[in-house]
């Protein structure tokens, strides 16, 4: 089949959250003219999350998954992720499900114009300190990139492939996507979507990852806006 949008789904030791995955993703898939498929990146799990993944892509054929042999963190899953999808568009979407995949559909809305479109949580559901670290991150990150993003954390994103394929990817840089979008020239846009209670499982961020390494990136987008290499070519002979 000709696919046209991926979604990309990190997972690291998410075993109880999986069947509301597939079930989720299934009925949202079902709902779409674009046709699309799942990847399903489990990030060096510990625990059943693998043996769920593959009955999954067993009982759907529009499932893949990838395995990776160690946990390389969020950035780490989605640059493999992103390192093998040949679709022209990629979605993300957090294994906990405190966004919904049907809120997709309010995103692909402007992906035609827009070379990345993100999602900006309401009324998130998060604990207070959750929500103070993220708000304090994504204050900082703004006054060092200038990129407007409100909400570069929401696990909810639709990227033009070719944009995504150009993005380095390190450890905690997940949260310049939409800055780096932008050093390429692309345009981003944002659209607020719905946040949900986690149900199962527990959060693998605190302020370490939240704060304090995303502070350090800062410095190194910094470095790289500088040394980006941009250029037209105006003339060639073939």
């Amino acid at each position: 089949m000709d696919y046209k949008f991926t979604i990309i789904v990190p997972i690291f030791n998410e075993a109880d959250n999986l069947i509301r995955v597939e079930t989720e993703l299934s009925a949202y898939l079902s709902t779409l003219k674009l046709t699309s498929k799942v990847l399903l990146v489990n990030d060096g799990s510990t625990d059943d999350s693998q043996i769920h993944i593959e009955a999954i892509c067993e009982r759907n054929e529009n499932f893949d998954y990838i395995l990776l042999s160690k946990n390389n963190g969020l950035s780490g899953a989605l640059k493999a992720g992103i390192e093998h999808v040949d679709t022209i568009f990629i979605g993300y979407i957090d294994a906990d499900l405190q966004t919904s995949p049907n809120d997709f559909g309010l995103l692909l809305e402007y992906i035609d114009t827009y070379d990345l479109v993100t999602g900006v949580r309401l009324n998130r559901k998060d604990t207070f300190v959750k929500k103070i670290i993220s708000k304090v991150s994504n204050a900082t990150r703004r006054v060092f990139t200038q990129d407007g993003m409100t909400d570069t954390g929401c696990p909810l994103k639709i990227i033009r492939t070719e944009f995504a394929k150009e993005v380095p990817m390190f450890k905690g840089f997940h949260r310049f996507l939409p800055a780096m979008i932008l050093l390429q020239g692309g345009e981003v846009k944002q659209v607020p979507v719905s946040h949900y209670p986690r149900i199962n499982g527990t959060s693998k961020f605190g302020l370490k990852n939240r704060f304090l390494s995303p502070l350090l990136y800062c410095f190194i987008y910094l470095w790289m806006k500088r040394k980006m290499i941009n250029y037209d070519i105006k003339k060639k002979s073939f």
